[in-house]
């Protein structure tokens, strides 16, 4: 390729700088986002409104990562054939074109670009699976790739099978700094689909993923310049600022997870992002909920809310109903909340059977009960009603992935007299959805009002003066 190893590094280092001098092109601030983390992250996903430039963000990445890794692999795939030949495909085309280097360097044609020099060991792939393929034979799509550096770019990731993004992510197994290998993972997606890869990066996975979400709302600072501000207004007037359309192809965010969920993806994650200091509940009322595993794949959670502020949960697998007393009388004993909440639908009975022999005043709720008010078909239901609207009223949670995709995970519906109820955790389960413990938990501090502690006092003993709370940790020093 006779180009200076330094010059390599420094474009290796450096994306930006290679897209600038090699691709003759300058990023948005977007597009300039993820370049800046491609060299270190190995897991990318863009969520992005309609039109941004994502095709060539992905292409100008797998130019990169073709030209300065030795004999390295790289594998494309989208939802279609069409969608991958038209798009992304026609994308790295696009960008050889503008660079001497590159159409010096390597052959681009219909289904691979290789390396001239090495057009066995150095190349790109675009790949597909026909549609009537299977999930075995979606999987053998992005199989078998090895090398000590391989990269994959899903683009359309909202609609790609299950089967095929586990391909790929199999073929991370092998990166290892020490050893000097690499894998990376770049995927990208309008926020359409509320299921499949794109939606769990942003989600249960969010920890795993960098993730970069583009939009074109007018006077957004990092909004893409390549969408009209006018057609973008005329949406938002059009449609409404919270509708489905606006949010997908504006904002560049998933909509509410169904048109009858509580909750949407956006509602969670902006609570997990919230910051509320310390002084603002700290005289709040202290409330733990804790849902009870029923099945052995369930989890067993105790979770603690102060006012605006959930904390972390405390989780657990496979722990029996004394077990499960012990580990809830030590944070009743350490924390001292004004009032806790145990599920009493399925085996929680006897954890609040052994909380009072043990004289700690907990109350049991069965999700299926009466509720306290009339037009809700349940208890379940009427404490996810009042939690969805302390979530979307400030409510600040966790950063917690399992909790940020369970809280948008349940519909709702009206049963046949009116009323409002929530849809059951063996029917989400029959949806492929995992049963949503952590938000029963959460959901269980909201069962019924509760005095606070020194309010109780007042009334009954005629104590009075300030009270004082800190160090609201409930699970230190246990």
């Amino acid at each position: 390729m006779n180009v200076a190893a330094s010059k390599l590094r420094e474009w290796r280092e450096r994306p930006i700088t290679f897209v600038r001098e090699v691709l003759r092109a300058e990023p948005d601030a977007w597009q300039a986002e993820v370049l800046e983390a491609f060299p270190t992250q190995n897991r990318i996903a863009m969520t992005a409104c309609k039109g941004p430039g994502k095709s060539a963000i992905e292409a100008w990445c797998g130019w990169n990562f073709l030209l300065t890794r030795p004999h390295p692999k790289v594998v494309c795939t989208s939802i279609t054939g069409d969608n991958l030949r038209d798009g992304l495909w026609t994308e790295f085309a696009k960008w050889q074109q503008n660079s001497e280097l590159l159409k010096r360097a390597f052959h681009w044609s219909a289904e691979r670009i290789v390396a001239k020099d090495h057009p066995e060991t150095w190349w790109a792939s675009a790949r597909q699976w026909s549609k009537g393929a299977d999930p075995a034979q979606q999987a053998h799509t992005l199989a078998g790739i090895h090398a000590d550096f391989v990269m994959f770019i899903v683009d359309e990731a909202g609609g790609v099978p299950d089967a095929v993004m586990a391909a790929a992510e199999a073929g991370l197994a092998n990166a290892d700094p020490e050893r000097g290998t690499e894998a990376k993972l770049l995927i990208g997606g309008n926020p359409t689909h509320l299921d499949g890869p794109l939606y769990r990066a942003n989600t249960r996975e969010r920890k795993l993923w960098f993730i970069v979400k583009i939009n074109s709302i007018p006077g957004h600072p990092k909004r893409t310049p390549r969408v009209s501000e006018k057609w973008a207004q005329e949406q938002i007037d059009k449609y409404g600022w919270d509708s489905p359309f606006v949010l997908v192809n504006v904002r560049g965010e998933f909509p509410p997870a169904q048109s009858n969920a509580l909750l949407g993806v956006d509602d969670a994650t902006e609570a997990a992002a919230r910051v509320i200091p310390e002084v603002e509940f700290a005289d709040e009322v202290r409330v733990l909920g804790v849902d009870v595993a029923r099945f052995g794949d369930d989890e067993t959670v105790l979770f603690p809310r102060q006012g605006r502020a959930a904390m972390r949960p405390k989780v657990f697998r496979n722990i029996d109903t004394m077990a499960t007393a012990g580990q809830v009388a030590m944070v009743l004993e350490r924390w001292k909340p004004d009032g806790t909440f145990i599920d009493v639908t399925g085996i929680g009975a006897g954890v609040v059977d052994r909380l009072l022999q043990l004289g700690f005043p907990v109350i049991g709720v069965d999700f299926g009960g009466k509720p306290l008010n009339g037009k809700f078909a349940n208890r379940r239901a009427e404490m996810w009603f009042t939690m969805a609207d302390w979530v979307k009223g400030g409510g600040c949670i966790p950063d917690d992935p399992t909790l940020i995709g369970e809280l948008p995970a349940p519909t709702y519906h009206f049963t046949p007299d009116g009323r409002l109820a929530l849809e059951k955790k063996e029917d989400m389960k029959k949806r492929g959805l995992q049963s949503p413990n952590r938000a029963d938990a959460l959901a269980l501090t909201f069962a019924a009002p509760v005095a606070h502690r020194g309010f109780r006092g007042q009334v009954l003993q005629g104590l009075s003066g300030p009270r004082v709370l800190h160090d609201y940790d409930p699970y230190q020093e246990l």
